[in-house]
């Protein structure tokens, strides 16, 4: 600071303060507010007094910040209202000599085709949207080969098919039965617990090609033959199926959703949603078998009201089986109400499962030690 500014900043203290003193003075009442006016009056003169005297460095700073701000890439630039750079869709009829104004309805319009790619077949995924159901797959549980009733059963093996050698859980000390996580029973499968590298099970054969895990066989004949005799007729569909297979009806789902203009990773989420991620389906564990009837061979929520549906979601446990998804605990299966799928968990679980009204994973949470 140069002396003749120091004396302008001294030289305007002492008149503040001159004209201070003559004010309480004459008022010596009102001397706080002489105060408060000195130091309000000094203050300011100070700030201004600091940018005056830097104020070669300020304009160049704020030279710097104009220059930045034009010039950078966080400027926001024009752009065109038919323009995304997430695709190179253009929009016909469009020119960029087009000088006409677009009314609200046509901006809208635009960016509604911007955000579908004009590519994609919309019945492709209407088809995907309409298909709840995870573990049916190009329609096999139509195919009579793959449909099985317990007389073709009981002819196919000379009517000597199904001795129950039911495993039941043991007794604790208490006399109440005790769930272990390592009883093969009531292994959970799911999209969050895919199946164990190391998991290994008997597989046997109900009738010709169809399979599961031999171990269920004897209480899933004795379901049958038990329904038969209440008049009601259960025909097997879509019971064991390999990873080879499940892959296979996976990747042309994926396939299917891709021929119609969808990216991978797009075809690949709608896909889980119609077809069970390989290694999460209890089909490949041979303990899920679904189940249709004489009349109604549709695997959807109507065989829930057929004379079956209703024998078995009140029976089925009695033979250790549970309806595996059930209405209303989709938020915690993360799978639609199948009232044909059923899932083998020994009796003893699947008594518990019955009567408490809760899914698989519930069990687990509650039940399993």
């Amino acid at each position: 600071m140069n002396a003749g500014n120091l004396q302008i900043q001294l030289t305007y203290k002492s008149k503040i303060f001159d004209r201070v003193k003559k004010f309480n003075r004459k008022h010596k009442s009102l001397a706080f507010l002489g105060m408060a006016y000195a130091f309000a009056a000094i203050t300011l003169y100070n700030m201004l007094f600091y940018f005056y005297r830097n104020s070669k460095r300020f304009i160049c700073l704020l030279c710097i910040l104009l220059f930045f701000v034009s010039s950078s890439s966080f400027s926001y630039p024009a752009m065109s209202l038919n323009i995304s750079f997430a695709t190179d869709v253009s929009i016909e009829g469009y020119s960029s000599d087009t000088e006409e104004a677009l009314s609200s309805e046509e901006v809208a319009e635009s960016d509604a085709e911007l955000a579908v790619s004009q590519d994609v077949d919309t019945a492709i995924i209407e088809e995907a949207m309409e298909s709840v159901n995870p573990d049916v797959a190009e329609a096999e549980h139509l195919d009579p080969e793959k449909q099985v009733s317990l007389s073709q059963i009981l002819e196919a093996t000379g009517g000597v098919a199904g001795v129950s050698e039911e495993q039941t859980d043991e007794p604790s000390a208490q006399g109440v039965t005790t769930f272990g996580s390592d009883d093969w029973k009531i292994i959970l499968i799911n999209k969050q617990h895919p199946i164990p590298d190391e998991y290994e099970f008997p597989l046997g054969t109900i009738s010709g090609t169809m399979r599961c895990d031999e171990r269920i066989i004897a209480p899933l004949l004795e379901m049958m033959r038990a329904a038969n005799k209440d008049g009601v007729g259960l025909i097997i569909c879509s019971p064991y199926r390999d990873r080879d297979r499940q892959t296979m009806l996976f990747e042309n789902k994926v396939e299917r959703y891709m021929s119609g203009g969808m990216n991978y990773m797009d075809a690949y989420n709608l896909a889980s949603q119609a077809v069970t991620v390989p290694g999460s389906s209890e089909h490949q564990i041979g303990l899920a078998i679904d189940i249709i009837t004489d009349g109604y061979s549709s695997l959807d929520e109507g065989f829930g009201n057929t004379a079956a549906g209703k024998w078995l979601a009140e029976n089925s446990y009695k033979y250790g089986f549970i309806l595996r998804y059930p209405a209303g605990k989709e938020n915690i299966t993360s799978i639609e109400y199948e009232p044909w799928h059923f899932r083998y968990v020994g009796v003893d679980a699947a008594t518990v499962i019955h009567e408490n009204g809760i899914c698989l994973e519930e069990f687990w949470n509650t039940y399993v030690n």
